[in-house]
């Protein structure tokens, strides 16, 4: 690196947010994720020792997967190279892999590349560096915010060892804005600001786990308030609430957050609580959901987890559904509410989805049965010569409107698929199959 390069980085330091500028630079500057870099644990042994592995960093914005990539790029002896899968593609990844091999030619030194939301490259791109992942030219570091499991090739998954990271804890957002706040070096603290309190609170809670969300809202702050009359800036709760509008909601409607939540919505109906199911209602609605997609889901649930306990489950579900295509939101908020309500405050069972579940696994393990005799079309010329319904009983001539008689296949006579639950209109269902038992043929 030449001078001018020199002057140059530094100035772009200098310049960086401050979300760059506090980033650690070593392990014990780390702040959260203790789970996976606590004392002890594999991963710190591992970049302690520099000899890590293939690595897939996966979490939410914030959490601290660059920043681990760059501790490793100050810990290792290795060269390091760094690539965003949004603005790189194929042909930086050939000169990458061609520096590599030089590397290790003239002085053995390993190659470590990583590559920032490497979900973002193609299966093409991902599929072109496995062959020098697996002969040890490259070490890839990845970092994705997507789940590897589905977004990153399986080869390189399989030969990477996954690390999820959590979103920092409140009181770890909290801790890194008043070092910050202080800090001389990296932070603002040539700034003699002041932060109260409450403004911390505000802004860690706000974040969410984000430690950048933070730290962008303290820059704007202290760079935007004026100095008081005793020469400090003082960050009030009221400062911080202009700097930060609105929480973000972390929610990717084809990503992880997505089928996280409407699962929690799901759980939570099927365990009968209309508060959590509200609660995540509401998150899906905050980030955008389509309102299709929630009352789409909920018809499945009506028949899935309520079935015949409430029949009118589905009618609510489905009413609500053609309700909120007609009326759009915000008002469609009101009505997807009541029918989660009413559905979390129904009766439960699971009768319908056994039934199902048992029958198709009847029809795999049995395949077509002979349809009884009695039971085949009469209705054409010629069925009566092979005794096609000749012997069926006809169900309304009897009293109760019933009379014992062999639907299934005789192969599957004693097969029991519906079971009816304990609960709700089912109880209903059992007594009437009960008092249907004494039939007898009319006079």
């Amino acid at each position: 690196m030449d001078i001018f390069e020199f002057a140059k980085e530094q100035k772009l330091k200098k310049e960086a947010p401050l979300a760059v500028k506090m980033r650690p630079r070593t392990l014990d500057e780390v702040v959260g994720q203790e789970d996976i870099l606590g004392e002890g644990k594999m991963l710190r042994r591992a970049i302690e020792a520099d000899r890590i592995g293939s690595l897939i960093f996966y979490g939410p914005p914030g959490c601290g997967k660059t920043t681990l990539a760059k501790v490793i790029a100050n810990t290792t002896k290795a060269e390091f190279k760094q690539l965003n899968a949004t603005i790189s593609g194929k042909k930086d990844m050939e000169e990458v892999v061609n520096d590599a091999k030089k590397e290790i030619s003239f002085s053995g030194k390993k190659t470590i590349l990583f590559i920032d939301e490497i979900h973002r490259f193609n299966k093409a791109q991902q599929d072109f560096l496995l062959p020098y992942v697996e002969d040890g030219t490259i070490t890839l570091i990845g970092a994705t915010t997507e789940n590897p499991f589905f977004e990153v090739n399986k080869a390189l998954v399989s030969r990477s060892n996954i690390f999820r990271l959590s979103p920092l804890s409140k009181e770890n957002v909290k801790s890194l804005i008043e070092t910050a706040v202080k800090d001389d070096e990296r932070g603002l603290g040539a700034m003699n600001a002041i932060i109260d309190d409450e403004a911390v609170e505000f802004l860690a809670d706000t974040a969410d786990g984000d430690a950048r969300v933070a730290l962008n809202g303290i820059e704007l702050a202290v760079m935007t308030t004026p100095r008081s009359e005793d020469g400090k800036i003082h960050i009030t709760l009221e400062v911080a609430g202009e700097c930060v509008q609105k929480r973000t909601l972390k929610y990717d409607k084809d990503g992880d957050n997505h089928y996280d939540t409407i699962s929690a919505f799901i759980k939570s109906m099927r365990g009968s609580d209309p508060d959590a199911a509200e609660y995540y209602l509401v998150r899906m609605l905050e980030a955008g959901e389509s309102v299709t997609f929630i009352a789409r889901r909920m018809m499945i649930f009506a028949s899935e987890d309520v079935g015949n306990a409430d029949p009118m489950g589905l009618v609510v579900a489905t009413n609500a559904s053609l309700a909120v295509e007609r009326v759009g939101l915000p008002e469609a908020e009101l009505i997807l509410s009541h029918a989660a309500i009413y559905l979390a405050c129904a009766p439960k069972s699971n009768s319908v989805t056994v039934a199902l579940e048992d029958a198709h696994k009847a029809v795999a393990e049995g395949g077509n049965q002979p349809i009884p005799v009695h039971l085949r079309d009469a209705h054409y010329p010629g069925a009566a010569e092979f005794g096609h319904g000749v012997e069926y009983k006809y169900p309304h001539l009897y009293e109760n409107h019933y009379v014992k008689e062999q639907y299934l296949p005789y192969e599957l006579k004693d097969l029991n698929f519906y079971k009816p639950g304990d609960l709700g209109y089912e109880t209903k269902i059992k007594e009437h199959f009960k008092k249907i038992k004494g039939n007898k043929k009319p006079e």
